[in-house]
């Protein structure tokens, strides 16, 4: 028990648990950064703003 203690991060997390996490962390940025992008450019060919 002590070993397992000793092998988490402050967040009680593993560190392939934490690698893990931010893996998928950063493909849910990404997807939302594509569906913005994606927004803005419909708006934009339905109604230009410059």
């Amino acid at each position: 028990m002590l070993k397992m203690a000793e092998s988490m991060n402050p967040s009680g997390l593993t560190d392939a648990e934490c690698q893990e996490f931010h893996t998928y962390y950063v493909q849910g940025y990404l997807l939302w950064g594509v569906g913005a992008f994606v927004a803005h450019s419909l708006v934009w060919i339905w109604r230009p703003w410059f």
